[in-house]
């Protein structure tokens, strides 16, 4: 039983993680985007001497996919232990290079995300986390809050996600 609000709120819990968009309907397995919370994230960067210039700077640091693999498999370990659930664990993910934004369309002005506007905008991220791809150039169109456009473009690691058996919580 797919359920992608379950368990992108599970993933939102997380101080560290600002929004979560999750694919599987139809799949054989889950795979999901996440957007760091900048504020959270770059403290935690600052705390830790770990430099940075922007958003796309700091979601691409492998101090912060780790921390963001972190998150998932305690994600997947909570999804295992529920009963129905271990099947819905995430599979493979990426940190996206920008945040998801009403501006771009991504979101509504309530902050939900437009699921399918997302899914079509980002179809190469979702054909190379399906695909088995190890990282992924993006460009992505972006409207300023001046008004003004732009292009915010990176090259997106594909992480890997720790996964548990089913009705057990690792020791």
């Amino acid at each position: 039983m797919f359920a992608p609000n379950y368990i992108e709120n599970k993933l939102k819990f997380f101080p560290q993680i600002k929004e979560a968009v999750c694919f599987g309907h139809d799949r054989e397995e889950v795979c999901a985007f996440v957007n760091i919370d900048f504020d959270a994230v770059g403290n935690w960067a600052e705390r830790r001497g770990l430099p940075y210039a922007g958003y796309v700077d700091l979601a691409g640091k492998p101090e912060v996919l780790e921390m963001m693999r972190e998150c998932m498999a305690q994600v997947n370990q909570d999804l295992a232990a529920e009963e129905g659930m271990a099947a819905t664990q995430v599979a493979r993910f990426l940190v996206l290079h920008k945040e998801l934004d009403p501006d771009d369309d991504e979101l509504t002005r309530t902050r939900k995300v437009r699921r399918n506007f997302v899914a079509q905008k980002y179809a190469v991220l979702i054909d190379a986390l399906y695909g088995g791809r190890s990282e992924q150039f993006i460009e992505t169109k972006v409207k300023f809050e001046d008004g003004r456009t732009g292009t915010v473009s990176a090259t997106l690691k594909i992480l890997e996600a720790k996964t548990w058996p089913a009705g057990r919580k690792a020791a």
